[in-house]
């Protein structure tokens, strides 16, 4: 009878072995949109967005000085400056869109075919 712990060890073994197998197949890659990597991307949105309206202030202030219009320049300034802002965080916000579709895209396929396995 000695001979069944040791048939059992060894399918435990195997089962173990089978397990870490599937685990990393099935196991979702680390996204770069995760973690520090979407801190970053925040506080890239966000730099962005005051980035152009402080510019916008800047350059309206120097065309104020430079034509005498107070307070026209500043106000077209922030005007323009919000508006440019928003487009940028816009266009980097869906950039970000889809890349995650793409990433997810590329897991669900990733599963299906570990699934026809």
């Amino acid at each position: 009878m000695p001979t069944a712990p040791d048939s059992r060890e060894e399918a435990l073994r195997s089962l173990d072995e089978r397990a870490k197998a599937l685990k990393a197949r099935t196991e979702p890659a680390p996204s770069p949109i995760t973690g520090a990597t979407a801190t970053s991307q925040a506080y890239r949105i966000l730099a962005e967005l005051l980035g152009g309206v402080l510019l916008g202030i800047g350059a309206g202030a120097v065309v104020d000085w430079l034509f005498h219009t107070n307070p026209w320049g500043v106000i077209s300034g922030v005007l323009l400056g919000f508006a440019l802002s928003l487009y940028m965080a816009r266009r980097t916000a869906n950039r970000l869109m889809a890349q995650a579709r793409a990433e997810e895209a590329a897991r669900q396929a990733q599963l299906s075919e570990a699934g026809k396995d």
